[in-house]
């Protein structure tokens, strides 16, 4: 169980750390072939490990991607409404969707990570601990520094 409660953040990581490094370097997302191959050299994945991956993370990319952009239009609709003649009803409602939206993202988020979990065995989860671990550990050191260069 502990395994797991480490995992599910470790796949998390992997899975949204990867994008969002690529686009701070400027090369945009990285596509869901790249995702798996980066996996697939950390882990040694077989074939049907990386057709199970590959369709988890379209279908991720899908789910995100429609509710993202959903949310940033319910975000500027609020930030629309603050005026002095607001209109209390239209912005509870868009709140509330804003808030709906928010848990439909943090389940399905969850699922598929679950779903991703098991796509693994329990050697490849270990390797991928000890991955995110070694990552983790270097953000850290990373910050320190950053930290000693600007204090």
């Amino acid at each position: 169980m502990h395994v797991a409660k480490l995992f599910l953040p470790a796949v998390a990581a992997l899975a949204f750390s990867v994008p969002a490094m690529a686009q701070q370097m400027g090369g945009g997302t990285p596509s869901v072939d790249d995702q798996v191959n980066q996996l697939d050299e950390m882990v040694d994945l077989n074939d049907g490990q990386k057709e199970e991956l590959s369709n988890l993370l379209i279908q991720m990319q899908d789910d995100v991607g429609a509710n993202e952009q959903e949310a940033q239009q319910l975000q500027q609709q609020l930030s629309e409404h603050v005026q002095t003649d607001y209109d209390e009803a239209a912005i509870r409602a868009d709140a509330e969707r804003l808030g709906d939206l928010t848990a439909e993202m943090t389940a399905d988020s969850i699922i598929i990570q679950s779903q991703i979990e098991g796509v693994f065995t329990q050697e490849q989860r270990d390797q991928l601990d000890e991955a995110v671990a070694q990552q983790q550990e270097q953000m850290q050191q990373m910050q320190e520094q950053m930290q000693q260069q600007g204090g």
